[in-house]
């Protein structure tokens, strides 16, 4: 029989609480990011998880290391938010409509500047939390297709660009003010998404590789 190594054993599992208190902090910060944007104190999304600053410091040492685990949890929760779809819904253009409107309830478009900021994006985590995201959009466009629901001239970049423009709301406007529009505009968006195309688009369908370009 075997036994775990005294190194292995010395590996403490965190604790409920500590999983608790990360999980305030991340969930504050997306909130206070949201409002404020990426540049909001430390202490302020302290003060809303109701932990100690030296907690925010001992979970994420930099601003970086908060930022992109608000990232990669927004994308995770926009992954599960496509699996469900997919799982759940029997109507292949139901389930795009589902997976959009979830999509943008997580408030991609807030993300979108702290995704172009300094930090690295090419860290493994975000990569790897980018590249399922981009999957499962991928299957629930290419379900709704196959189903002949979904025209042909579109990919799964203008899906993630047309999420993150009618989600951000106008200069100048509260952000939560514009709220109650963002579902409705998104609705006229997947209208124009259903085949037969009524129109031909001008330009090409725009693929990921479009949207890494520089």
């Amino acid at each position: 029989m075997q036994t775990a190594s005294p190194e292995a054993r010395k590996v403490p599992r965190p604790r409920a609480d500590a999983l608790r208190n990360r999980e305030r902090i991340v969930t504050a910060a997306r909130e206070m990011f949201v409002e404020h944007g990426p540049e909001v104190p430390l202490d302020e999304i302290a003060r809303r998880a109701g932990v100690g600053n030296a907690t925010v410091y001992r979970n994420f040492p930099d601003r970086d290391a908060l930022v992109r685990e608000v990232v990669c949890s927004v994308m995770d929760r926009t992954a599960a938010a496509a699996e469900a779809a997919l799982t759940e819904t029997g109507d292949a253009f139901e389930a795009l409509e589902r997976f959009v409107h979830a999509a943008a309830d997580e408030r991609i478009s807030a993300l979108c500047p702290m995704v172009s900021s300094t930090f690295d994006q090419h860290h493994p985590d975000l990569e790897a939390a980018r590249e399922r995201v981009e999957r499962l959009i991928a299957e629930v466009m290419d379900r709704a297709r196959s189903a002949g629901q979904l025209r042909s001239d579109v990919d799964v970049g203008d899906v993630m660009i047309a999420v993150a423009q009618l989600s951000r709301p106008p200069a100048g406007t509260d952000c939560f003010r514009a709220d109650r529009f963002v579902h409705r505009h998104l609705q006229l968006f997947l209208d124009g998404l259903r085949a037969p195309a009524r129109s031909v688009l001008p330009g090409a369908a725009v693929t990921l590789e479009d949207l890494r370009r520089p």
